[in-house]
């Protein structure tokens, strides 16, 4: 190691990885603005946390448990141009209350972190 690469690795520091329940909650706070899909929930936590990154794996496992426990419904969509139906995500409406606690659990975990940088 040379202090260089110190300089790099805070200059361009390696994304940070979400595990499962930052994911759970990051996935309810994009579906409380309407349904998704899993694609779009990677692209989009990219988009708008440039240093986060979600693992496909981790992904469907929080989305697995959130259907498991009955939070969101998915259904498969066909999409013009596509070959596939792609799986859309929604939150069922008996669990927005729940929904909105864990979503702003993922807000604050977010502002903290951007705090303390």
């Amino acid at each position: 190691m040379k202090f260089e690469d110190i300089y790099q690795f805070f200059q361009d520091p390696p994304p940070n990885y979400l595990n499962k329940e930052l994911a759970v909650c990051y996935v309810l706070s994009v579906l409380l603005q309407g349904e998704s899909y899993g694609t779009l929930l990677i692209q989009q936590l990219e988009r708008d946390y440039p240093t986060y990154r979600l693992s496909d794996t981790v992904l469907y496992s929080a989305l697995k448990f959130l259907e498991e426990a009955k939070a969101i419904s998915g259904y498969w969509k066909k999409v013009e141009g596509r070959g596939r139906p792609r799986r859309m995500y929604q939150i069922r409406p008996e669990w927005r209350k729940q929904a909105t606690e864990l979503a702003s659990l993922w807000r604050d975990y977010m502002t903290q972190e951007r705090q303390a940088i």
